[in-house]
């Protein structure tokens, strides 16, 4: 054992008899200052000072005050999410932002897609949450509504009894969906993840034999390059023909049979005019819905959309996914990038493939991100640090009414990568 003690906590009424004054205005002068004179106060702070006591312990603060002066932020994603990816760091600022403005701190709360994400949830030591976008199905949803504690979701999905912010997705991908659509032949869609696979790691249940423009033996999804993915034959859905993608996308060798993904794996990949229903969530949900219906404007049909599935919203994943729609018999010649990250990475393929654009490609992202206009890349423009301090002022005792949106704004943004000769 070693042969040094622990020190011996100072109470307060040991600070009290040593500054000549009652346990009360040693709790004043720390909790409500404006309540004890500065006299009292400063012999309260030279008696603390001289025996050593750093104040009230903050957790017996909280269960006098009812509060933990923390703002909870579920990501839904993993931890390093939020310094890593350059949206959710924008949406984390503006709710720290009106933290530091309210004096409060912010705790982070990952979900992780494990049984114990409902316990960290409703086990943290917080005043109110922000919930980043996540799934429908997303267990912690429903044990953030029932901790009573005031909540606003951002993006989705929609809950009675919490606050909701989001922008009409819908409507602005139906905006740039026409610039980036316009005369294009064969378009494709660069998605964000359309289940719980990013944060769970359980494939998608999208049954390839029920995709849309398939002739019901359906297809497997084109796997990212290089990724080992069986192919089998699909419909195409302009000509009603068979055909076998043979070649590797990005090294023009033939192809050799692989594993279907198993339980860890996420299946990456170019579907056939995916449904977008079949995305739990809201967010990806209605971009697609918005992108259909521009293609829809053009007299096209849905099923000739392939759309591919990131996992992440990384522009090297992003990279490797482009090359299978810009490639082979049915290369894309207009792509609808669900974030400006997912576009750039769009872009290194092209350059890397020797396409122009938008001589041979039109492209569009999605934030308007530092890096889009000098890429001249047309984007849907709004600001998440703007929406993260919103949802962060409503969370802490501005509430809107549980059953309406709360809509913010954006606008379409067109540069030189939908301005096709």
């Amino acid at each position: 054992m070693s042969g040094r003690t622990a020190r011996r906590r100072v109470t307060m009424a040991e600070v009290a008899r040593a500054a000549g004054v009652s346990v009360m205005t040693v709790s004043y002068a720390y909790g409500q200052p404006g309540r004890v004179s500065d006299e009292a106060r400063a012999k309260v702070r030279e008696a603390a000072e001289r025996l050593g006591y750093p104040g009230p312990h903050p957790g017996a603060r909280s269960l006098r005050s009812g509060r933990t002066g923390n703002l909870g932020v579920v990501l839904g994603e993993h931890l390093t999410y939020a310094f890593d990816d350059p949206q959710a760091t924008r949406f984390l600022s503006g709710v720290a932002q009106v933290c530091a403005d309210h004096g409060m701190a912010l705790t982070l709360v990952p979900v992780t897609g494990s049984p114990s994400d409902v316990d960290r949830v409703t086990e943290a030591a917080v005043d109110a949450f922000v919930v980043w976008t996540t799934a429908d199905d997303d267990p912690v949803i429903d044990a953030i509504s029932a901790t009573g504690l005031p909540a606003v979701v951002h993006g989705g999905p929609r809950r009675d009894g919490l606050s909701f912010v989001a922008a009409d997705d819908r409507a602005a991908a139906t905006a740039v969906g026409r610039e980036v659509f316009a005369g294009a032949r064969r378009p494709g869609v660069l998605s964000f993840p359309l289940d719980r696979a990013r944060i769970s790691g359980v494939a998608f249940g999208v049954p390839s034999g029920e995709l849309p423009g398939t002739d019901g033996a359906g297809s497997e999804p084109l796997g990212a390059s290089g990724s080992g993915t069986t192919h089998t034959p699909s419909r195409d859905a302009a000509s009603g023909t068979v055909h076998t993608p043979s070649r590797d996308a990005a090294s023009g060798m033939p192809r050799t049979p692989g594993p279907a993904p198993g339980p860890g794996a996420v299946p990456d990949g170019a579907y056939p005019g995916i449904d977008p229903d079949a995305s739990t969530f809201r967010v990806t949900r209605r971009r697609l819905r918005g992108y259909r219906d521009a293609w829809a404007e053009t007299g096209g049909d849905w099923s000739q959309v392939r759309v591919a599935v990131c996992s992440v919203n990384s522009t090297h994943e992003a990279e490797a996914l482009a090359a299978e729609l810009l490639t082979g018999p049915y290369a894309c010649d207009a792509i609808a990038a669900m974030g400006d990250e997912l576009a750039l990475g769009v872009l290194r393929a092209a350059t890397r493939l020797g396409l122009t654009v938008p001589g041979d490609l039109t492209l569009s992202g999605w934030d308007d991100s530092d890096a889009a206009a000098p890429a001249g890349l047309t984007t849907v423009a709004q600001s998440l640090r703007d929406q993260g301090a919103r949802c962060a002022r409503i969370a802490l005792g501005q509430p809107i009414p549980a059953d309406r949106d709360t809509e913010v704004a954006w606008h379409l943004i067109s540069r030189e990568s939908t301005r096709r000769p």
